[in-house]
């Protein structure tokens, strides 16, 4: 076996994906901090306790374990920053206002999340805590949008959803075996799948109107008429009106033409507590970032906040943007001259990429990347082109 083969789902950065994925990074977090938001840096590894708090059995099965040689209790490598940010929220900057927090770094799947999926995400996200009315949820659209547009990204859609229509119905249930955890495991299973035999199978022993309404769900996909189609589809439940009116009402952010709406999708539902939303680019079946409101999340913590955000992986995002074209630099001589270092100082102070050529390699100075170099010419380090045009 080759010593240096990495893990099926993880891979290096090499210098042009490096290059794109930093540069990216950076502007997106300026963004962010344009914009009210603070940047915070959370640990890779933390007690499970923590990380699994108010994320549900998925996050669980995403999760890298270990034992801590110190104290004895498992760990876990993170699989989303979302939990941690929250935690930080709650207990540590410890807040009675809105707070906005974006954050940046590595997570670690357990499985891939799809076809060619990493297992190594770089995850980048917004979040914002202490505001439970829809105007939350409608920033953090916007800044999603925002960000795409600062990365050149086009947005081919974006899918919105809401957690509290299947609740609604789901608190109404009156068979024990369904109102179950396993029941509505399965319940929301068959929903994801658009699995219409098993729903109804699943549903047999329900009253009329729930049936229907479970049955409705999934073909309540599509423009913005579906969310008409829903009202008329749908129990006349408050729940239910409240949430087709944050729908409406977020979805007034989007072009017509990218927005769309699937009231059967479900994803996070343990995870997320109201609106959720997918975005998608051209010629891509995963989304490219997703977000949604969590309020329950601060619950678990033992500090009840509305929240809301986004979160998006930088590697995927990347492969989507125009290449920045590779900066050429300057090669400088190694010879130990004060003026010379004096020059080549200036030179990187002002931005430029100067690259010491160090001895013994005479055939690989192509491999520098440099199209100038410094010489001593009329009693001075100038530039010179390698093509000695100057």
């Amino acid at each position: 076996m080759r010593r240096w083969l990495l893990p099926e789902s993880i891979e290096d950065l090499l210098p042009d994906e490096a290059r794109q994925v930093e540069n990216l990074r950076r502007r997106l977090l300026d963004e962010c901090l344009t914009q009210g938001y603070e940047l915070v840096v959370p640990p890779l590894v933390e007690y499970i306790e923590s990380l699994l708090t108010g994320s549900g059995r998925d996050m669980d099965l995403r999760t890298f374990k270990l034992v801590d040689q110190l104290s004895g209790r498992t760990m876990g490598l993170r699989a989303d920053i979302t939990p941690q940010v929250a935690r930080i929220d709650s207990h540590l900057l410890n807040r009675n206002g809105v707070v906005r927090l974006c954050y940046c770094g590595p997570v670690v799947h357990a499985l891939p999340s799809g076809f060619n999926a990493t297992r190594e995400p770089i995850q980048l996200g917004a979040e914002l805590y202490g505001h439970a009315g829809i105007e939350a949820d409608v920033e953090l659209v916007t800044l999603l949008l925002r960000a795409l547009d600062v990365a050149q990204v086009a947005l081919a859609r974006i899918d919105f959803g809401h957690v509290g229509i299947f609740r609604a119905l789901a608190d109404r249930l009156e068979s024990p075996q369904l109102r179950s955890e396993d029941g509505l495991q399965d319940l929301f299973a068959a929903l994801q799948a658009k699995d219409m035999p098993s729903l109804r199978q699943l549903l047999v022993d329900e009253r009329a109107t729930l049936k229907a309404a479970f049955l409705a769900l999934p073909d309540l996909y599509g423009k913005a008429d579906t969310l008409a189609r829903a009202r008329a589809a749908l129990p006349d439940f408050p729940e239910i009106a409240t949430a087709l009116a944050e729908l409406e009402r977020v979805g007034a952010t989007v072009d017509a033409d990218a927005l769309g709406f699937d009231l059967a999708d479900l994803r996070g539902y343990h995870y997320h507590s109201g609106i959720t939303f997918a975005a998608y680019c051209a010629g891509q079946a995963q989304a490219i970032a997703l977000g949604g409101r969590y309020d329950e999340v601060g619950k678990s913590f033992g500090r009840a906040r509305p929240a809301t955000g986004f979160s998006l992986d930088l590697r995927q995002l990347a492969r989507q943007t125009p290449q920045l074209e590779r900066r050429s630099g300057i090669r400088a001589p190694y010879v130990h001259d004060a003026a010379l270092m004096q020059r080549v100082r200036a030179l990187r102070d002002a931005g430029e990429i100067v690259v010491a050529d160090l001895p013994g390699h005479p055939d690989d100075v192509a491999e520098l990347g440099c199209d100038r170099q410094l010489e001593f010419v009329e009693g001075e380090w100038q530039i010179v082109s390698l093509d000695r045009k100057v």
